[in-house]
């Protein structure tokens, strides 16, 4: 019997198609997909692929940004109703009302946001040039949306005074300081990467902080054999696979059950069958490719 690892790796072949996976989604999905990586990378990579159809293993808010830099390329979501919450927590309504009411203002959006959303901001970021985005404003009012505890740690690291929006990841904003601490008492030899979306209290036990490829990266270099991580636990796997030698304790409840909607079978079927294709209007593609490309010129 073929398995369904095998009859995408066929239809991914017969289409022309590449399929990009994020971090945190399910072991098995990351082992399916061509690329895996975080906000920033798989933006890039969808930007560069010369893929017909680009099957999107994430939340939707990434497919959206996908089509906004590909529009002439079929985007596929295989589960179309999985939505980032925090990127819920910030309208186009209620960006558009800021402005008028603040029209000085300079509005950084982190790439967690709906498509909607980015048409009204002037740059967006990921988790892994922020700090690099705000300080391309330095010297303008700037409000960052949605999470704000990115927006701090970037704000922090530049000595600007921003306005924050009230969003967050209920993931990284539910780590709490004396859990990190019991983590810190059970493991003592482990060294501490945490992800910027987490509260400052808890980065301040942190001996790296930075995006979920960065802690990639600093893992591998590391000389150290043990670490606590502190973000989604899809991250599990690829760290384990690219160091097989060293021990990365989670937290339990760190877990986006959003993200681990994506199957195997959910993949299949959006290759089979061509479904939750990615539709945005021309006017919203065009509205939020600025934004969205001045990203990725400050990668």
């Amino acid at each position: 019997m073929v398995s369904a690892s095998e009859r995408i790796l066929e239809l991914k072949r017969k289409k022309n198609a590449v399929i990009l996976a994020h971090n945190y989604t399910s072991p098995e999905v990351q082992d399916a997909a061509d690329y895996v990586g975080d906000s920033l990378g798989l933006s890039m990579a969808a930007s560069k692929t010369d893929a017909d159809i680009i099957v999107f293993c994430g939340v939707s808010f990434m497919g959206e940004t996908a089509k906004i830099l590909c529009p002439d390329k079929t985007v596929l979501m295989p589960e179309p109703d999985a939505h980032c919450a925090m990127a819920a927590m910030c309208t186009g309504k209620e960006l558009r009302e800021f402005r008028e009411a603040h029209p000085d203002y300079a509005i950084v959006g982190y790439v967690n946001s709906t498509a909607e959303s980015k048409m009204e901001m002037d740059i967006c970021c990921t988790s892994s040039n922020a700090i690099k985005v705000l300080r391309s404003l330095e010297g303008r009012r700037v409000l960052f949306v949605p999470d704000m505890n990115l927006g701090a740690y970037a704000a922090s690291n530049t000595g600007m005074d921003i306005k924050l929006w009230r969003g967050f990841c209920s993931i990284h904003h539910f780590m709490t300081a004396t859990r990190v601490k019991e983590f810190k008492d059970r493991y003592p030899e482990a060294l501490v990467m945490a992800h910027p979306e987490c509260r400052k209290e808890v980065l301040d036990l942190a001996d790296h902080i930075g995006s979920t490829e960065s802690m990639i990266a600093a893992a591998r270099s590391s000389d150290r054999k043990e670490f606590i991580v502190l973000t989604e636990i899809g991250m599990k796997h690829r760290l384990e696979k690219e160091n097989p030698d060293k021990i990365f304790h989670f937290m339990e409840h760190a877990v986006c059950t959003t993200m681990k909607m994506i199957t195997l079978d959910s993949i299949l079927d959006s290759l089979t069958n061509g479904t939750g294709e990615i539709i945005l209007p021309d006017s919203v593609i065009a509205g939020a490719k600025g934004p969205v490309k001045r990203m990725i010129d400050l990668a």
